[in-house]
């Protein structure tokens, strides 16, 4: 089979679905040396994304999430006579291939419509209906957003396989020296507790902020809480909350860590607080407990599946319910090694082997159809 992918994301931001795409294809490299596989990057894009003799690239001039790209791609790639084309962003082009593969990490865009830019709100509720009726199959990264797609889309079960994603080698326990050198670099205490992710409104940090609030009242000396992530959609109001609450002091800011201090910040951390409104997977919440954190984090989506009995769920609605999970971590030294030793092995499930291997699956599946 001649495989396309469609890599052109990766020259324009980084984020979870860049993660998941760059993961794919590097597995992909390493299990499969039958299929022709095409990467399909941006002509600017000058990163080699692999180097395996069944894989070569395309070279593209259409940007990704243009208005009119569902119809320059197809131009572009029809000459190419692609058996498969898979977008792991979720919205392919018209038919540029025989058959189309969609990857949907979430469908955050239809649950929570005000939580996203206008842009980016007419670019994936405006689309995923056709997207869905489109592609040949879909790939969910949950269970919870299987559901959705069945529920809110009306989409067929059985046109729909779900691949958990995997864990970075990179995420595992650090060593003390490590965690010191990071702390010293980023003006971090011995003891803190941790968020990572975009600052927007979809994390709820606004709510994780007010139940900060409520557990320093509880425990006043209770560690400082630390946001490490970038700015997102309307980021400011995240800092009026802080400094409504006067939070200025306990509040540490760490802004577009490099990747290879998160392991670090990871494992010096007390525990992750993600209460998210919405994740399509939690893969923060993965990688904390790969390196031996805790995490408290919402009943809702995808998070349940994610965690299993590895951290403590939460009512994302409710500070009071978030302090309460931080204060158990915080004063019962039992209960976080059981979750941590629990979290160390759940997370060894979770490989992105085995998310290449289903995608692989799907490829043969929906050619032999």
């Amino acid at each position: 089979m001649r495989i396309g992918i469609d890599a052109r994301l990766n020259y324009y931001r980084p984020g979870g679905i860049v993660e998941y795409m760059r993961h794919l294809i590097h597995e992909l490299a390493t299990l499969d040396a039958t299929n022709d596989y095409r990467l399909i990057q941006h002509v600017r894009d000058r990163e080699m994304l692999v180097a395996a003799p069944n894989f070569a690239r395309i070279n593209t001039l259409t940007p990704s999430h243009h208005r009119l790209e569902r119809w320059t791609l197809s131009v572009e790639l029809i000459p190419r006579r692609l058996d498969i084309l898979h977008s792991p962003d979720a919205i392919p082009p018209g038919r540029a291939a025989r058959r189309q593969v969609i990857t949907i990490h979430d469908l955050h865009y239809l649950h929570y419509p005000q939580f996203m830019t206008a842009d980016s709100r007419r670019y994936y509720a405006g689309q995923i209906g056709w997207a869905v009726r489109q592609a040949d199959h879909l790939l969910a990264s949950s269970q919870a957003t299987r559901a959705d797609l069945v529920t809110l889309l009306g989409v067929p079960e059985d046109k729909i396989t779900v691949h958990m994603l995997g864990v970075d080698d990179l995420f595992r326990p650090a060593p003390l020296e490590t965690i010191q050198a990071c702390r010293a670099r980023w003006g971090l205490p011995a003891q803190y507790l941790l968020f990572v992710g975009t600052f927007e409104p979809r994390k709820n940090i606004p709510v994780l902020l007010r139940a900060y609030d409520l557990l320093r009242r509880d425990l006043p000396d209770a560690p400082p809480l630390v946001l490490a992530g970038r700015r997102g959609w309307l980021y400011d109001d995240i800092q009026r909350t802080v400094e409504a609450l006067a939070l200025g002091d306990r509040v540490i800011w760490v802004e577009n860590p490099p990747r290879d201090d998160l392991p670090a910040l990871y494992s010096g951390a007390a525990a992750l607080a993600l209460p998210s409104h919405y994740e399509g997977f939690g893969l923060t919440a993965l990688e904390a407990m790969a390196c031996g954190t805790p995490p408290v984090v919402s009943d809702r989506s995808s998070l349940p599946e994610v965690v299993g009995d590895a951290g403590l769920l939460v009512n994302p609605d409710d500070a009071d319910s978030i302090a309460e999970a931080l204060r158990r971590l915080l004063t019962d030294s039992k209960l976080r090694d059981t979750l941590r030793a629990a979290g160390l092995a759940r997370a060894r499930t979770f490989t992105w082997w085995r998310t290449a291997e289903t995608v692989r699956e799907v490829y043969a599946r929906v050619m032999a159809e």
